[in-house]
């Protein structure tokens, strides 16, 4: 583990794959992340974690390429900037927080949208996108509602076929901000297992989480942000202490091994936690 207050660089196991030097990023004159430096390894599994409004979202929304930053991004020893958007989609699949849809969308309509990069005027549609697109609702459990309208479905079904999107993307790096979000908790591990399983196969996963346990269960690395900055790194083991959880989210807390994994679980400390109330 390395903590830093103004640059952090982190290694991983395995081959670079993306190198982030000294970003920044505004609102306006508001400046929500202050020059990062991070390298971050081929078959990496990073949870970002942090209070609201620290900057997790907009880090990954800059490695998606979406924001106008300062500073450099490197995929694979190439500038993000110099891509173009759909060739940078055939390496980087990005999930926001939310995404506004049409209504009338089914949900096979949805998943087909993944395959957006791999069309072109010379590559239409073949059996080879219908399969892909089957499998990723497959893998998700969504098949049995991928012809309903996308505004007839569950907020957990909704998110659940929009993982599927991203799966048919069929990329290398996977980018989700909050992907549980809006699912119960049985579908939260199902869709964290199944990141899990994807991962394994290779795929780079780096994804923002709320719940602090589920980040240390299932994250390989841990990239802890607050005010813009990534403020510790590493190892669950090694990055979550109470410390570290009393100043990143000013909660005092106990830490135990989860009896199931052997990872780190925080323990709110009610007592002195509702003082502060």
């Amino acid at each position: 583990m390395y903590l830093a207050g103004r640059i952090c660089f982190i290694y991983l196991s395995g081959e670079q794959m993306i190198t982030v030097d000294k970003l920044s990023f505004s609102y306006g004159k508001n400046k929500v992340l202050h020059d990062i430096s991070i390298e971050i390894k081929r078959g990496s599994f990073i949870a970002i974690i942090g209070a609201n409004g620290c900057g997790k979202s907009t880090f990954l929304r800059s490695i998606a390429g979406l924001n106008r930053f300062e500073g450099d991004i490197l995929l694979d020893k190439q500038h993000i900037r110099r891509l173009k958007p759909k060739n940078l989609a055939k390496h980087i699949a990005f999930l926001p927080q939310q995404v506004n849809l049409p209504e009338g969308l089914t949900i096979a309509d949805l998943v087909s949208r993944g395959r957006y990069p791999h069309q072109s005027i010379l590559h239409r549609w073949t059996k080879t996108d219908e399969e892909v697109v089957k499998e990723s609702l497959q893998a998700v459990q969504a098949s049995h509602i991928s012809q309903r309208a996308i505004e007839a479905v569950s907020g957990g079904q909704r998110q659940r076929a929009l993982i599927a999107m991203v799966l048919a993307q069929q990329t290398r790096i996977l980018l989700l901000d909050e992907p549980t979000t809006f699912l119960d908790i049985a579908y939260q591990y199902e869709i964290l297992e199944l990141l899990a399983s994807l991962n394994r196969e290779s795929k780079t996963i780096i994804c923002s989480l709320h719940d602090l346990n589920q980040a240390a269960r299932y994250a390989s690395h841990l990239f802890v942000m607050g005010e813009g900055r990534i403020i510790a790194s590493g190892e669950p083991k090694k990055v979550i202490t109470e410390n570290l959880i009393e100043n990143a989210f000013g909660l005092k807390s106990r830490i135990i091994d989860d009896p199931e994994s052997n990872t780190p679980m925080i323990i709110p400390r009610k007592s002195e936690n509702l003082k502060r109330l």
